[in-house]
């Protein structure tokens, strides 16, 4: 097996792309990321890891990793040695993920070959679902309306973001957010639901060939249970279909079975789970 370091997206995506379409849902966080460092390398401000492993023609892992965040892990099966591979490759390279985030074995398999040499330990810190979607089954009787999220709406979108970020662990500065946030207004890429008042978040994330991610999705304390998030992950993915869209994919912690339900009563087919592992 031969470890292959791409030093652009386009690179990266020529080796993986057929691969991984043939499960495209499934895989829409590697691709997603791929495919956006690929049309906006000039707003990533650390070059990106990304690396695959291959015999002959046939893919066995894919790694891609913007510091300072997890690495995203694709593997073809269980089999440490690809993803043993990866690891050194990483740490020659003084590349040290918090994190590491994958398709459920992968992710297992990777991070036990991370902390055997680096000495570390790993623990779960989310069990996650993907999802997919091709037909909208809107719910009834929720009042409100989807809105595009404004310039005006940057300081409130920050805060319900920031309280996102540190719900799902995902960390970052509280200026990070907002730059975040204020490109994701500027490229029309984020939704309230209206009810008289700003009452639940939806984003437009990462595109793929033939599909759309949506997220993050956020609704406050104070307007939980009234049925607003549904509303509106409802109206924009059915938003999104209409754009053209064959499907929307979506992740979900399958610690909060509220919100699978809800997902799955809205169109949401379960597609695969995925783990993410922090490293201590």
């Amino acid at each position: 097996m031969i470890l292959t370091r791409h030093q652009t997206a386009a690179a990266f995506l020529a080796r993986t792309q057929p691969v991984l379409e043939r499960n495209e849902a499934a895989n829409n966080l590697m691709l997603g990321v791929a495919m956006r460092l690929a049309e906006h390398p000039d707003r990533i401000k650390t070059p990106p890891y990304l690396a695959t492993v291959e015999e002959g023609d046939k893919l066995f892992a894919a790694a891609v990793m913007t510091p300072p965040h997890r690495v995203i892990i694709h593997g073809e099966s269980a089999d440490p040695v690809p993803l043993r591979l990866i690891a050194d490759n990483l740490i020659a390279g003084g590349w040290m993920p918090p994190r590491a985030i994958g398709p459920t074995e992968a992710a297992r398999a990777f991070s036990q070959v991370w902390t055997a040499a680096t000495g570390g330990q790993y623990r779960l810190q989310t069990h996650e679902r993907v999802y997919e979607l091709r037909q909208v089954a809107p719910p009834a009787d929720v009042p409100g309306a989807l809105r595009v999220a404004i310039e005006d709406d940057l300081d409130l979108v920050t805060r319900w973001l920031t309280a996102f970020t540190q719900d799902t662990h995902l960390g970052g500065t509280v200026e990070s957010v907002r730059e975040s946030a204020e490109q994701r207004i500027d490229d029309r890429d984020l939704f309230l639901w209206d009810a008289g008042q700003p009452v639940s978040l939806a984003g437009k994330s990462r595109r793929t060939t033939h599909g759309v991610a949506v997220g993050p999705v956020y609704t406050p304390p104070d307007f939980r249970r009234c049925g607003y998030a549904g509303a509106c992950v409802a109206a924009l993915s059915l938003r999104l279909l209409d754009a053209g869209w064959e499907f929307c994919a979506l992740f979900t912690d399958l610690a909060n079975p509220t919100s699978n339900s809800v997902y799955q009563k809205i169109g949401y087919r379960p597609v695969c789970d995925f783990d993410e592992y922090v490293f201590e």
